[in-house]
């Protein structure tokens, strides 16, 4: 057997998440951590040498974690990261490539479950009045979901991470970049969004650089990253209880503000290239640009109509 292949691949991963950690790139550091961790499920323990990477060995832990109920996208992202390590390995002369090793086993991406709602079920959550007391904490968290909608399905993660400096108070306007592509994008605000705003910011601008009262802003690195995850952890919890209380059967989460705008969005009539058909990330391409092209007036249409249509639906 060629030794190259006796190079450690627990070990060589390990190598690959502690310097995407010193890059602060702590996002894909975690996705590496985790497929690590369903690698060494899959094997018992003990150490992978790259050896032990054939076909048919794939598509035992392809099966395996089938077995295990985890997700077809899921097994694609753990399946994709044992690949992207394998051709870093290739790239740094440790191993000899074998050409479509990783042909036989799911790399793709499957639209498994619908995260949008209709407009009735949006109203439910986001403008109904609650069928019971809600908690200070779910209540925060429905504030969180509704400015996220009217900010054109922004991610949870962007809306954490916006600064003062992103928001232009004359204009009413907010100029940010998205954290995960780093696309910059311009949002008009509508007045009784502005206002909400206004009354919910960071008052102490020295003490946060963030607009919103969700991240400390004192946190730094690798902690920054766990504040972060802490956050998005309670926004989901919170939200599911916040859907029981409403009587809405339906999975919940941060990603339902962004995919149910879209839909609602295309349902109105809205040019697909504005919204974009694949905003469940078909293309890394497309999640990037599918609101590039568009001015700043055309999009602030779009969102008034999208935004109207969820105000003024009828709930049963």
């Amino acid at each position: 057997m060629d030794m190259k292949k006796q190079t450690s691949l627990t070990r060589f991963m390990v190598s690959v998440i502690n310097e995407m950690e010193a890059e602060q790139r702590f996002g894909t550091a975690h996705v590496y951590e985790a497929t690590l961790r369903a690698l060494t499920g899959f094997v018992g323990g003990g150490e992978i040498f790259f050896g032990a990477l054939t076909p048919a060995w794939l598509k035992r832990f392809e099966t395996h974690l089938r077995n295990r109920q985890r997700q077809w996208n899921t097994i694609s992202t753990y399946l994709r990261m044992l690949r992207a390590t394998y051709n870093r390995a290739v790239t740094q002369g440790l191993l000899t490539y074998v050409p479509h090793l990783f042909g036989g086993v799911y790399t793709g991406v499957k639209r498994e479950r619908k995260l949008s709602l209709p407009a009735r079920t949006m109203h439910l959550l986001i403008y109904a009045p609650p069928r019971q007391p809600l908690s200070a904490e779910v209540e925060e968290s429905r504030e969180w979901l509704r400015l996220m909608f009217q900010l054109q399905g922004m991610p949870f993660v962007d809306l954490a991470h916006l600064h003062h400096t992103d928001l232009d108070t004359n204009k009413r306007i907010l100029s940010c970049h998205r954290q995960k592509t780093g696309t910059s994008l311009e949002i008009s605000l509508p007045l009784s969004v502005m206002k909400w705003i206004e009354e919910h910011r960071n008052a102490d601008e020295s003490a946060s650089p963030y607009l919103l009262n969700i991240l400390s802003g004192t946190a730094e690195g690798a902690k920054a990253y766990e504040e972060y995850q802490q956050k998005l952890r309670r926004l989901n919890r919170n939200l599911k209880t916040l859907a029981r209380i409403q009587g809405v059967d339906a999975r919940i989460s941060s990603y339902t503000a962004r995919h149910t705008w879209a839909t609602l969005a295309k349902h109105c009539g809205i040019p697909e290239g504005l919204i974009c058909d694949a905003l469940g990330h078909t293309s890394v391409k497309t999640t990037e640009t599918y609101l590039k092209s568009f001015d700043n007036k055309s999009l602030s249409k779009a969102n008034s109509k999208v935004i109207e249509v969820v105000k003024r639906a009828v709930t049963v």
